[in-house]
């Protein structure tokens, strides 16, 4: 079986050739994979000193954060444990204790 190249945009694995195009089902977006570098680099996530993060690392807020639509404040100094790192303004994906799901951004956890 011929493994196809994941979509550049979303990163959808089930995508398939029409003609000469790729397509992907998921956000619908077309590319010549001939226009695709065989080589991207892969996006480093640090922490607010400079770590290298990973998935399911566990890190600290360097800062008091405010939670949107409440009056709840997450404290400097909690730890979130098995990080999951995606794309976007938002860069970790985390479930805090006592919070729920959330999303922070690198720039306000350090590494433990």
């Amino acid at each position: 079986m011929n493994a196809l190249p994941p979509c550049p945009r979303c990163h959808d694995e089930y995508t398939y050739q029409d003609g000469e195009f790729m397509m992907c089902p998921s956000c619908g977006h077309e590319w010549n994979p001939a226009d695709v570098p065989a080589t991207e680099a892969a996006k480093v996530w640090k922490d607010a000193n400079g770590n290298i993060l990973q998935d399911g690392d566990t890190v600290t807020l360097v800062k008091d954060l405010k939670i949107k639509g409440s009056s709840a404040v997450v404290k400097v100094g909690t730890k979130v444990k098995n990080i999951r790192l995606i794309e976007g303004d938002h860069d970790i994906d985390c479930k805090i204790d006592g919070f729920g799901p959330m999303q922070l951004k690198t720039e306000f956890v350090k590494k433990s």
